[in-house]
């Protein structure tokens, strides 16, 4: 399983990084991985122009866009585009942060998972 991870590199800037989650054989179930300790689950609906100008995440956090298509632009003009059922993982709180976009013009729905 992987995720792409949006952090804080060493000049303050926000970086994107592919990370890989190990899968243990489960059995009978399939394959799972370590728990992650979370706080909060929040479901989201952006509205159909979304588009938000540079912003920190408020706490680190998953996000996983359920439907739709987001462009996430990091602090040095890098994007990446997430569709339905792919990964991201938050950690840039306090430096350059990012800016979020709907690409597909209609409302986007999206799971928001704290730790």
């Amino acid at each position: 399983m992987h995720y792409t991870r949006i952090h804080v590199y060493e000049n303050s800037d926000s970086r994107f990084e592919m990370v890989h989650s190990p899968l243990i054989d489960n059995r009978f179930m399939g394959s799972i991985s370590i728990w992650f300790e979370t706080k909060t689950l929040m479901f989201w609906e952006n509205k159909v122009n979304y588009d938000w100008a540079f912003h920190n995440a408020p706490a680190r956090q998953f996000i996983i866009p359920l439907n739709g298509e987001v462009e996430i632009t990091a602090s040095l003009g890098d994007a990446m585009r997430f569709c339905g059922g792919e990964i991201v993982f938050l950690e840039d709180t306090t430096v350059a942060g990012y800016k979020t976009e709907n690409i597909v013009q209609y409302i986007r729905k999206s799971l928001f998972i704290t730790l």
